[in-house]
């Protein structure tokens, strides 16, 4: 075995141990061997056969090695560079997968343009898949063509992908045009607390959708008799809730009024691919909806959904922490006007264009160039409210951009259970980050940053959030098992790269 193959196995071996928080000695112990044997592999200077790798690999309760299929995917991260030029933002995550969700209400066929090619999206291709819904990828794997069976096999669903992606809980909308009586797997996805569904099964109710929840799966039996006979009052102003509840309307024959409801982007993208499939809705773009519902849709649509202004505000805060000057293109401006104001208020030095359309014609877009700038702690804790707030994904850049300016920054995450803790991480790479309880911490300002070797956090935003603190460290660090990054963002180690980031992507061996 070569050399260079012994020192990677060893720094594996090394990082599995570490993140079982155990001794050289106590590894050696479950071994049956010597502390010395052990920091001779750990340094790549012992041999060491496949039998030793496995014994190793089970004692740490870690896979060392993937035989036969691709393991985790890591990045390495030389920290320190600015970043320059410039980088286009890439279409909405989120209203990627709420629009293939709602491409099950069209019996027609479904163009979507620019569609994100990330792990969320295949999740969810996966599942339509496997119920008989045949896409293909079109013009260079660009687009994204989809066109639904006569007969959905909801009995052959590829549970295992659902299980993966929360968006499935979008299905519930469109299924119940299609069946009377079906069921779908327990949404996934990160591991943000505990959240409810009840806001969902309140809101389908109205349409006759009443949902029981078994082990592992939502069983759901539709009602034909119901109807909306009052506005349906949603209990939670959330966008899949929202989405869901659109996605019931749009094929109720007859008025439907939604109110609570979000005006996020991608409530809005859904409303504007729903008037593409004929669907009338008024007060997009507003808290009340009404939706006036079609019996049946069949027709050819082609639609391009807008840019992903979480995305954007990641591109931003990477200038932000490396101070670094880039120009950040098609950035949906609507949708981050209050995190720039917050950043103004901190002292951003940045230059805007003029606004354009968006390829749906509808989204209001601009080129954002940041300078590097002396940052101070805003007056006011950061905290997210639904839109037209402070976006709900965009409150953890804010704990990597506080670290970086002068005073101390209060950020209140109130919408998830344990999102706020992960902030913590950035702890590791020399921030200082105070958890004052499940849902706030206290950033001090400014870092001089540090590189680390630690695991991905579970969540998509602190994942990404630690990332970025990566770029701004100076030294090597590595990101361990980033799948969860992958879930939201398109080649993104490769798009850091194109504007002078150097990650590199590697696996176990």
């Amino acid at each position: 075995m070569a050399d260079d193959y012994l020192v990677r196995i060893g720094k594996l071996i090394r990082d599995a141990r570490q993140h079982r928080g155990w001794t050289q000695s106590q590894l050696a112990e479950a071994l049956g061997t010597s502390q010395s044997a052990v920091n001779r592999i750990e340094r790549g200077n012992q041999n060491i056969s496949l039998e030793m790798i496995a014994r190793i690999g089970e004692a740490l309760d870690s896979e060392i090695v993937s035989l036969g299929y691709a393991g985790p995917m890591h990045l390495r991260v030389v920290g320190g560079r600015s970043l320059s030029g410039s980088i286009d933002v890439k279409t909405s995550k989120n209203a990627c997968v709420a629009l293939l969700c709602a491409s099950l209400l069209n019996a027609g066929r479904t163009t979507l343009r620019r569609v994100a090619r990330i792990e969320e999206v295949f999740r969810i291709l996966e599942v339509l898949n496997s119920i008989g819904v045949r896409t293909r990828w079109i013009n260079d794997g660009n687009d994204l063509e989809i066109v639904p069976p006569a007969q959905l096999d909801l009995d052959a669903m590829d549970t295992e992908a659902a299980r993966r992606t929360r968006s499935v809980i979008m299905f519930l909308g469109p299924l119940m045009h299609r069946t009377n009586r079906f069921r779908i797997p327990y949404a996934g996805g990160c591991d943000l607390g505990t959240r409810t569904v009840h806001p969902h099964m309140a809101a389908l109710r109205h349409f006759g959708l009443e949902v029981t929840a078994t082990t592992g799966s939502y069983h759901a039996e539709v009602d034909r008799s119901f109807a909306p006979r009052r506005p349906i009052v949603l209990t939670e102003r959330g966008d899949t809730v929202t989405e869901n509840a659109l996605l019931a309307a749009a094929r109720h024959p007859g008025v439907s009024v939604i109110r609570n409801a979000s005006s996020n982007y991608m409530v809005q993208d859904l409303c504007f691919f729903l008037e593409q499939l004929g669907v009338r809705v008024d007060g997009i773009g507003t808290t009340t909806l009404t939706v006036h519902g079609l019996a049946s849709i069949d027709r050819d649509v082609d639609y391009s959904p807008s840019e992903d202004p979480v995305e954007a505000m990641s591109l931003i805060a990477a200038a932000v922490v490396t101070s670094s000057e880039l120009t950040v293109r098609r950035v949906p401006i609507e949708f981050l006007e209050i995190e720039l104001a917050v950043l103004e208020e901190m002292g951003l030095d940045h230059e805007r264009s003029t606004e354009y359309p968006a390829d749906n014609g509808r989204t209001r877009l601009i080129d954002l160039t940041v300078r590097p700038s002396k940052l101070r702690a805003p007056l006011d804790k950061i905290h997210p409210m639904p839109f037209p707030g402070l976006n709900i994904d965009n409150v953890p850049f804010f704990a990597a951009i506080a670290a970086t300016a002068q005073g101390s920054t209060l950020i209140h995450d109130w919408v998830y259970d344990n999102r706020a803790i992960y902030l913590t991480e950035l702890t590791r790479l020399g921030a200082g980050v105070k958890l004052l309880d499940p849902h706030r911490v206290l950033v001090e300002g400014p870092t001089r940053w540090r590189s680390a070797e630690m695991m991905c956090p579970p969540a998509l935003r602190p994942a990404v959030v630690v990332l970025l603190a990566m770029l701004a460290a100076e030294g090597t660090s590595v990101l361990r098992n980033v799948y969860v990054i992958n879930r939201g963002y398109e080649e993104l180690a490769e798009r850091l790269n194109s504007i002078g980031a150097q990650i590199e992507t590697f696996r176990d061996i």
